[in-house]
């Protein structure tokens, strides 16, 4: 079931009350494009705020470039930290989900972020955006906006539970529509592979009408490879999770980017938050928390804007 957060209000008594004698494990991926670099920037700065309300909680924070070190930094917190919880956000679902069921099973709270495992009912909380929303609100777009026939291709990100219900909201949003999907291949979230495939999408097929990136990294690189071919203004391109530079692009009406899809990398502080009012028991956290998907619009960019923000 999906849970309201409470946190603003549990949290005052959480950290106001006794010393909490636990140790919080914290798995995320690295920072290899700028959702996880705006992902680590909430952890780190999260860690810090409820270290500084609490002093007696403590807290791993590891960060990883694959899941094979990523299993091994969760046996590691394990073995030599003897953590009491662990959050943690999947590099990849299905490796990591033995790993992360065999803590569980071993009396460890456990809250899933974002990319979630391969097996379901392993952890007590699973935090994240709405990712079919996330794909069914760009498709929805599509499907309101190209004219029957239009041509499009699409950019899958890393393979997860997490592309996967994105590409299945899409899908189902562009039914009945009358859209040509042309092409769908994985670029895994990544500026470099995504510049690589839209090279290859330019050079295969002459008529393209839209680009779903489902990814804002992803949508950077492929505009870049469409301006370098020299073809802009054929197509419009759809990124996702609100990058400061794409809703820039929203709010001063760039043709090219017409919309964006959100998707906040601070869920992170909101899976911290909650594991520890679930952990010591300060308020009932089981369950599920899903932030909903918004479509940018140049009407509504200015409040999505944030200068300061990482990403």
């Amino acid at each position: 079931m999906k849970k309201t957060l409470i946190a603003g209000t549990a949290l005052i008594g959480l950290y106001a009350g006794p010393a909490l004698a636990e140790t919080i494990g914290i798995s995320i991926p690295a920072a290899t494009h700028g959702w996880a670099g705006a992902l680590n920037f909430h952890a780190e700065r999260t860690v810090e705020r409820l270290k500084a309300a609490n002093p007696e909680l403590d807290f791993v924070l590891t960060t990883t470039s694959d899941p094979g070190q990523q299993v091994s930094d969760l046996e590691d917190m394990v073995a030599t930290r003897n953590i009491d919880a662990l959050v943690v956000l999947p590099f990849e679902s299905e490796p990591l989900t033995a790993p992360v069921q065999r803590i569980a099973e071993s009396g460890v709270w456990v809250t899933v972020v974002d990319r979630g495992l391969s097996q379901e009912g392993i952890e007590n909380l699973y935090v994240a955006g709405d990712n079919d929303s996330f794909g069914r609100t760009a498709g929805k777009y599509f499907a309101d906006t190209l004219e029957d026939g239009a041509k499009v291709v699409v950019m899958r990100g890393i393979a997860s539970t997490v592309d996967n219900e994105r590409v299945a909201g899409f899908q189902a949003a562009l039914e009945g529509s009358g859209i040509e999907v042309l092409a769908m291949d994985h670029a895994n979230w990544n500026r470099d592979n995504a510049f690589n495939l839209m090279q290859d999408y330019l050079s295969r097929f002459p008529e393209i009408d839209a680009v779903w990136a489902a990814d804002d990294d992803q949508a950077v690189g492929a505009l870049a490879a469409i301006e370098q071919a020299g073809r802009e203004g054929e197509m419009i391109v759809v990124g996702g999770a609100g990058m400061k530079e794409m809703v820039d692009r929203i709010r001063k009406g760039d043709k090219t980017v017409p919309v964006n899809v959100t998707y906040p990398p601070s869920m992170i502080s909101t899976a911290i938050e909650m594991t520890a009012l679930g952990l010591t028991g300060a308020a009932p956290m089981s369950g599920e928390f899903i932030l909903a998907s918004e479509l940018i619009t140049p009407e509504n960019a200015e409040k999505f804007y944030f200068e300061d923000s990482p990403y």
